[in-house]
């Protein structure tokens, strides 16, 4: 699994509005990325509920917010308008992303709960792992967004 300290392997995909998706892109700007085990589930969308209800507190501490799971596009779209999801949320059925970052469980072939959060240089600068406490990834991505704001952000104290 990529660990901080480790360049964000860069990926191009394409989300649930239609709009191409391309990690390396954002540069700049901090990533949350977060991989989820399956769409439609208890735990997920928990999770998604989480991150949904806070987006733009996210945003407001300079970070963009991308989520992805092994579903196909088309469920991951069905997800999301189901769920009212704004923020990028990418299918990964081919499990190309999935395995660049090395979060695949190695028998169920689904994504584990991990959050990264990648800095503006576009290394990974936490990494947040908590399977069952779906409610944890939330709360310590806020958290460490607001010990350590991004250059340029003033926002974090807000």
């Amino acid at each position: 699994m990529i660990s901080v300290g480790d360049l964000a392997p860069d990926f191009v995909a394409t989300d649930c509005h239609g709009q191409g998706v391309r990690l390396s892109a954002l540069r700049g700007r901090r990533v949350v990325l977060f991989f989820f085990p399956k769409a439609f589930t208890v735990g997920c969308t928990i999770e998604n509920r989480a991150f949904r209800d806070n987006h733009e507190r996210i945003r407001e501490l300079g970070a963009e917010l991308v989520g992805v799971s092994v579903d196909t596009l088309t469920t991951q779209c069905d997800f999301a308008q189901q769920e009212g999801i704004h923020f990028a949320l990418l299918g990964d059925d081919e499990r190309r992303i999935s395995r660049a970052w090395g979060v695949l469980w190695p028998v169920l072939n689904i994504d584990r709960r991990v959050t990264f959060i990648i800095g503006v240089d576009g290394t990974v600068e936490h990494v947040i792992q908590h399977e069952v406490r779906v409610y944890r990834h939330l709360d310590d991505v806020l958290k460490y967004l607001q010990a350590h704001p991004a250059p340029g952000n003033d926002s974090a104290s807000a």
